[in-house]
């Protein structure tokens, strides 16, 4: 089988293809036909070093995969062979909060860095580790859905989003634009910033009520707060982390809440302390979700047929391109590669 591998070293110079033995389900174990990957930004950290930078070479990267099960091993009760599945991204998190005492492990058992990532042709996993595909997705679709959507989906519920609350998302990538899709879905008002008066578009006609250029509006925490009669957002999905994290505080309702789930622009910020004080402001940093949240979160996309936006699907062979054009920030929602 077919394997896209970081050779020796990191960098998206080093990926390579390569031809390995297929692997075979052991004990709780079962064998996944991978058709379709999503890729993260993450996984450009990853394949940087700037995640991980320990990782034994070779190594398999990416993290999201949608296919189907081809065998399962002894003692398989969820599946069958013929069943679709999509992975999911924490392992060894199965169900209930982010615990203190697992998140060690929960962290240790991460796909695509540490453990090995999910761009061959076939993979095993525990029977654990994987959910059914929701029937009416494509394997393109599906793909997309372990960290991106999970991720938007825990972020809205965590501060229990309500019909008629204002929520403010940064950017047109994945975690924001299925932040779109659940919370006009949960009946919730949505302002949307980009660089892009062609991507704000796009957020329009998915159902996006204000749009804000961030380069032509710079101080945008005004321009929230005055479409929202002063108050601000009710709930911020912070996505730049450095750059943006003050912005969205000045731009919270008070009592409001900030989901922090990325760090776009960088790692360290200087925070602006009194404004949080005086917003009296609910702050929670999310790390994607558990296993039970993901049904749950299929249960929701299914019952409301939502579709996950993929802006275009590469081939394996061009996996460096579709990595190039996610770090320049060119996709609006996913980007998805697929096998020659």
């Amino acid at each position: 089988m077919k394997s896209i591998q970081l050779r020796d070293s990191f960098g998206i110079d080093s990926l390579a293809a390569v031809d390995q033995p297929q692997p075979a389900p052991g004990p709780s174990e079962i064998l996944i036909k991978v058709n379709a990957a999503s890729l993260n930004y993450r996984d450009l950290l990853v394949i940087d070093g700037t995640f991980f930078p320990d990782l034994p070479f070779p190594f398999v990267p990416i993290s999201d995969a949608a296919g189907q099960i081809q065998e399962v091993g002894p003692g398989v009760t969820r599946f069958n062979p013929g069943d679709r599945a999509t992975t999911h991204f924490i392992q060894d998190w199965e169900d209930g909060p982010f615990s203190p005492a697992a998140s060690v492990g929960y962290l240790a058992s991460t796909l695509g860095g540490p453990r090995p990532g999910i761009l061959s042709g076939y993979i095993v996993l525990p029977e654990t580790g994987v959910v059914p595909t929701p029937a009416y997705l494509s394997d393109e679709e599906a793909a997309t859905l372990p960290i991106a959507a999970l991720t938007a989906w825990k972020s809205l519920r965590s501060g229990s989003l309500q019909a008629g609350q204002t929520v403010l998302l940064q950017g047109t990538g994945g975690v924001s634009i299925f932040a779109l899709q659940f919370a006009k879905a949960l009946g919730a008002r949505v302002i949307i910033t980009s660089s892009s008066d062609e991507k704000l578009k796009r957020a329009a006609k998915l159902g996006a009520d204000v749009m804000v250029n961030y380069n032509t509006d710079p101080e945008w925490w005004q321009t929230v707060k005055a479409a929202t009669d002063g108050l601000g957002a009710d709930y911020v999905i912070d996505v730049g982390g450095q750059e943006t994290l003050n912005q969205s505080i000045k731009a919270l309702k008070p009592g409001g809440f900030i989901a922090v789930v990325g760090m776009l622009t960088g790692i360290e910020c200087k925070f602006d302390v009194l404004t949080f004080l005086l917003r009296n402001a609910r702050l929670e940093g999310i790390t994607v979700g558990s296993r039970q949240s993901f049904e749950e979160m299929n249960a929701f996309l299914g019952e409301h047929q939502l579709h996950p936006v993929v802006d275009a699907v590469f081939p394996w062979s061009r996996t460096a391109e579709a990595l190039l054009e996610l770090k320049a920030g060119k996709h609006f929602g996913k980007l998805v590669l697929r096998p020659d």
